[in-house]
């Protein structure tokens, strides 16, 4: 190829100046294509003209920020509560007012974005990965392993969420995040898998990989060099599309009891806490509630901005 540039160059400079005092004719097709933009900077490009992505984008960092620096925008303690302020409404320093248990909600609901963000990333990148992994190996090798991942994937499609996680979860008495994420995992990578399947099932079929197969390349080569780059895409989408998913999961299971439980902080939780209120005091249920709404909002909008970035079809 560079050989081939060197000679398209050094015949350009000895054909004479156009008459209108251009010099010579438009760059080769050859020139053209080292310049054009890739699949991934393509993408970018898009993405950073989309109003939905920028949007949903720093939405999710600050999200982020105060998971990571609550006491940033948030001075109080969320587990320190006065009984005689239950159910009291706004006042100077707590615009949120105040719960059940006399607790301020607008701590509650900033330190609540820890937990639920930290469920959300976790779990996702867990059933990414997993998924990822068998659903590319099976879809890249076929055979007896496509069949096999093929029939375990139908049967965790089988089990209901919601009952499972009651089933799972209710023997579980940690109160951390960690079995909230292993659950979702368990139940998440299987449709993963099948898009990771379908898509290296399809990029495996393109010449180049034939080219490189004709060449003596190994499998292991073929599937990290040609293969895996350019099959990661739909897993990008889907997996950013159920990360908003997996956050209104997790506040599913903690409003049923068997997710997070006290004295972890959770919208989840908050919201289970408010329900029986939301006659007496509407604001301790609007704030938890609004700030899940948002988070899952922003999340299934940058899933979608990215599909739509990648997927040629959509543009």
């Amino acid at each position: 190829m560079d050989l081939a540039l060197e000679e398209a160059e050094s015949l350009e400079k000895m054909l004479p100046d156009a008459p209108d005092g251009s010099a010579g004719p438009s760059p080769t097709p050859a020139a053209s294509a080292g310049r054009s933009r890739s699949l991934w900077s393509d993408a970018w490009h898009q993405l950073r003209r989309n109003p939905v992505f920028v949007i949903s984008a720093l939405l999710i960092l600050f999200l982020v920020f105060i998971a990571l620096w609550p006491q940033a925008i948030a001075s109080g303690d969320p587990l320190q509560c006065d009984l005689s302020k239950s159910q009291q409404g706004s006042e100077p320093g707590h615009p949120f007012g105040y719960d059940t248990q006399g607790c301020d909600v607008y701590t509650r609901t900033v330190y609540g974005a820890k937990a639920s963000i930290t469920v959300g990333i976790c779990a996702t990148l867990g059933a990414a990965l997993l998924g990822s992994l068998l659903g590319g190996l099976a879809g890249f090798f076929g055979g007896w392993s496509d069949a096999a991942l093929s029939r375990v994937a139908d049967i965790f499609f089988g089990i209901p969420v919601v009952l499972g996680g009651l089933v799972f979860l209710s023997v579980v008495t940690s109160t951390t995040v960690w079995p909230v994420v292993g659950f979702i995992v368990l139940l998440g990578w299987p449709q993963i898998a099948r898009i990771a399947r379908g898509s290296v099932i399809t990029a495996k079929q393109n010449d180049y990989v034939q080219a490189a197969r004709a060449l003596g390349a190994g499998s292991g080569r073929m599937l990290v060099r040609h293969v895996a780059p350019n099959a990661v895409a739909p897993v990008i989408v889907v997996a950013t599309i159920a990360l908003g998913t997996y956050i209104s999961l997790e506040a599913t299971l903690s409003f049923l009891g068997v997710g997070l439980r006290p004295p972890t902080v959770s919208w989840g939780i908050d919201i289970s806490n408010a329900a029986p209120q939301i006659r007496n005091a509407p604001h301790m249920l609007l704030w938890p509630a609004g700030a899940l709404s948002i988070t899952v909002l922003a999340f299934i909008m940058l899933g979608d901005a990215v599909r739509d970035a990648l997927d040629p079809k959509l543009r």
